[in-house]
């Protein structure tokens, strides 16, 4: 039972015999007449038990999309149902009424056998799968005092899905792929890359590009023009262990490391590439593969949608063995991680030689653009000590970077807007170079 703030009128009102013909019978006549209205209202309210509850509500969202959540109300009692209905979603489902009030509970008017359709409007605000378990409704009778109350199992469940907002960077990646691939522009010479076909000798060539045999039977100096290899490998291994929890700019590093993911995926698929994604801190947490049917982006972020940050280190000796069985021959393998010296020193430094031995290695890591602003704000003693520890991390995250260069580790490590597209640009370089 839910009482309003009318009892509490009527109470006030009940006040004025008390004070005029004080007395224990006064004070027990106007007790049992607020029992009566209150019992009565409740009696002529709807029974909330006899509602029937069905949902309707779309398997996935992106993130910071709206979705529409609809409840089909039938009364199956005899009485009009007068109240209100509240769904429990959690705050993150960012859940409010059509009318555009945040406020979960919406008003409910439903005569016996009919139905209405109640819509309330979700915005997610975090990645991961959103669930509301049952749905309260409230029926109040005809004077308002009183209400009835029941919660009704109305399971819900809805995927929200990463945006993908690097979708942007990708129409002007493909056009500079098209062009390396000889669709738009020339074709590029580099090592290791697959032979594309002849051409005159000019001044500048490689002379190791020089066909001495075709040389040999024209009586003129050759050379070989080659194209970016097709059908090569892209293991990207996302790091969801804890210092993938960390927020930049509003936002973890595990979603910027998704948005990367993505980003680069897209487009060496597009190159003809076949990509591997392994999400791993302890144990391997998604894996997709470009060779499984469907769209290659559809998939990963359904896998990655309910992907979140463990609060522990995490275990880079299985990497190796992980990319090994995702790719026998050379591949472009990507870890995205943080750029931490003590976690690089303790987990990922040690097993870089055995990927580096076989595969090109590319680490990428979210660099916080705010340590830069306090790095040079020294204008009293506290903000001095600030700028000794900004200017501290930067420098480590410099040491790191250096370090990880010698092991012959391409290093990227940008803030949470340009992280995807300079990756991708890596990619691109190291292509064309033949370095994949």
């Amino acid at each position: 039972m839910v009482l309003s703030g009318r009892l509490l009128v009527l109470a006030l009102v009940l006040l004025v015999p008390v004070v005029l013909i004080p007395g224990m019978d006064t004070v027990g006549w106007c007790l049992l007449a607020l029992g009566v209205v209150a019992g009565a209202d409740l009696l002529l309210a709807g029974s909330p038990r006899t509602v029937l509850i069905e949902r309707e509500l779309p398997v996935s969202v992106r993130l910071d999309e709206p979705v529409r959540n609809t409840l089909l109300v039938t009364q199956a009692g005899r009485r009009r149902l007068r109240g209100s209905v509240r769904d429990a979603w959690q705050p993150s489902a960012g859940q409010s009424a059509e009318s555009g009030r945040a406020d979960a509970a919406v008003a409910l008017d439903v005569p016996a056998g009919e139905r209405r359709r109640v819509v309330t409007s979700l915005l997610p605000r975090r990645r991961g799968t959103l669930r509301s378990a049952h749905v309260t409704v409230r029926s109040w009778g005809p004077l308002g005092v009183a209400a009835r109350q029941v919660t009704h199992p109305v399971p819900g469940e809805v995927s929200v899905l990463p945006p993908f907002r690097s979708r942007r960077h990708l129409p002007s990646r493909l056009a500079r792929l098209r062009e390396m691939d000889g669709r738009s522009a020339v074709q590029t010479r580099g090592g290791g890359t697959e032979f594309d076909s002849l051409r005159d000798y000019v001044r500048g060539d490689d002379v190791r590009s020089i066909d001495w045999r075709a040389t040999a039977r024209r009586q003129d100096v050759v050379v070989r023009t080659w194209r970016p290899e097709r059908d090569r490998r892209v293991v990207i291994v996302l790091d969801t262990s804890r210092t993938s929890a960390a927020r930049v700019d509003d936002e973890p590093k595990l979603d910027t490391g998704i948005e990367a993911s993505l980003l680069l995926a897209a487009l060496a698929s597009a190159g003809g590439d076949r990509v591997e994604l392994l999400a791993v801190d302890r144990r391997v947490r998604a894996r997709v593969s470009s060779t499984a049917k469907g769209s290659l982006l559809h998939r990963m972020v359904t896998a990655l949608a309910p992907v979140q940050p463990t609060l522990l280190a995490a275990d880079w000796s299985q990497v190796p063995v992980e990319v090994a069985a995702a790719s026998r021959q050379r591949s472009l393998v990507v870890l995205l991680t943080d750029l931490d010296a003590a976690a690089l020193q303790e987990g990922l430094l040690p097993v870089l030689p055995a990927l580096t031995a076989r595969h090109q290695v590319v680490v990428a890591s979210v660099a916080d653009p705010q340590l830069a602003g306090l790095a040079q704000d020294r204008h009293d003693v506290e903000t001095a000590f600030r700028a000794a520890a900004a200017e501290r991390a930067l420098l480590e995250r410099r040491a790191a970077a250096r370090e990880l260069n010698l092991l012959g580790v391409e290093v990227v490590d940008e803030p949470p807007h340009r992280l995807p597209p300079t990756l991708a640009d890596t990619y691109l370089r190291l292509k064309a170079a033949g370095r994949l």
